[in-house]
């Protein structure tokens, strides 16, 4: 089970971070996941951690300004997000599974666990 929080309305150029606690099995094995989806838009791709690699991936979009990172011991990952911007206004979800790897991390349909979602908002 997948908790994201730390979604809220924050000015251009602001700054959040997101949390994503896994409970139930150690999430070190898992491919980690951030996705997004503004209104009448699909869900899109941010970041991700992928398990068999260890390796962190980005949206275009997003590179240079977010940060995913894991914690271990608290079995949550983060997403920080800095110098935000009115077009990162969504819903933002985490997502989870132990079979995506490097070749599919950025594809939402091949994770199976998801969170319920955290609205952020970014003004203008």
């Amino acid at each position: 089970q997948l908790q994201a929080s730390g979604g809220g309305l924050v000015q251009a150029g602001g700054f959040l971070r997101l949390s994503c606690a896994a409970s139930g099995r150690p999430f070190g094995t898992y491919t980690m996941g951030w996705f997004r989806q503004a209104p009448g838009l699909e869900r899109e791709f941010v970041a991700a951690i992928t398990s068999t690699t260890g390796r962190t991936y980005y949206a275009e979009s997003v590179k240079g300004r977010f940060t995913m990172s894991p914690d271990n011991a608290k079995n949550t990952v983060y997403l920080q997000m800095n110098s935000l911007k009115p077009e990162d206004t969504a819903v933002y979800y985490c997502a989870a599974d132990n079979r995506v790897t490097s070749l599919s991390y950025y594809r939402p349909g091949r994770y199976n666990y998801w969170g319920q979602g955290t609205q952020v908002t970014v003004s203008s």
